[in-house]
């Protein structure tokens, strides 16, 4: 995820999120590879951005490049219902408060998002404008909907990012496209579980594992292994 940010005390570039799970599931399996997941933090750069962190008193930064754009569009507008939006998100904006913030139904958000308003992104107003990097990756990852799924054994340890809700093809499919080609089955197992066995067989032979289909939402801080015929 790569997150903008205003007005903050951060460190800018790719970041090693600290993770608790990551970290244990290394300790655990010892493995030739460890690959944990790194944010990148952009100065600034909202449109490269998928979320934005930012000081109270520099929310107005952010906000004014909507409120132009919004501005803009509105006059040239013709449709009522579209009118209806863009008036909708203009007082969101001069109640100095993200788009991202305000309820929008199915048709709404197809509007705003095809306009391209920057606070839509996911986006956290921090008091504190020295943030821990760690609670701000946290603060963005609830605010955009999003988790942390792995797979752990001997030759790897890997934590993967993906939506919350995300299926058990769609999480097979970040790990490798031939996995959600092929896809049979996905097994899976509680990260907290999988501490009290010695590996994947002695969780399975425990029972502390699951077999679900390729329809199935993963929850987050699960670990994976996929079953697959290419």
């Amino acid at each position: 995820m790569k997150i903008a940010y205003t007005g903050l005390n951060l460190p800018e570039g790719k970041v090693k999120y600290n993770d608790r799970i990551f970290k244990d599931l290394a300790v655990k399996f010892q493995p030739a590879k460890s690959s944990p997941y790194y944010f990148e933090f952009l100065p600034e750069d909202y449109e490269a951005a998928h979320a934005i962190a930012i000081a109270s008193d520099r929310v107005l930064d952010l906000l004014i490049l909507d409120m132009d754009k919004i501005e803009g569009r509105l006059s040239r507008a013709k449709d009522p219902a579209e009118k209806r939006v863009l008036e909708k998100c203009l007082a969101q904006i001069e109640g100095e408060k993200p788009i991202c913030d305000l309820y929008l139904d199915d048709s709404e958000r197809g509007i705003v998002k095809a306009l391209g308003l920057l606070s839509f992104k996911p986006t956290v107003v921090f008091e504190d404008t020295s943030p821990d990097a760690t609670a701000v990756c946290r603060a963005l990852m609830k605010k955009a909907g999003m988790m942390f799924f792995y797979t752990a054994g001997r030759q790897e340890v890997h934590a993967w990012f993906a939506h919350k809700g995300a299926d058990a093809v769609t999480c097979a499919g970040k790990i490798h496209s031939d996995l959600a080609l092929g896809f049979i089955k996905a097994e899976l197992v509680d990260c907290d579980d999988m501490m009290t066995a010695h590996n994947m067989n002695d969780a399975r032979s425990r029972g502390l594992t699951k077999l679900v289909d390729r329809n199935y939402a993963i929850p987050e801080n699960t670990i994976l292994e996929i079953r697959f015929n290419i």
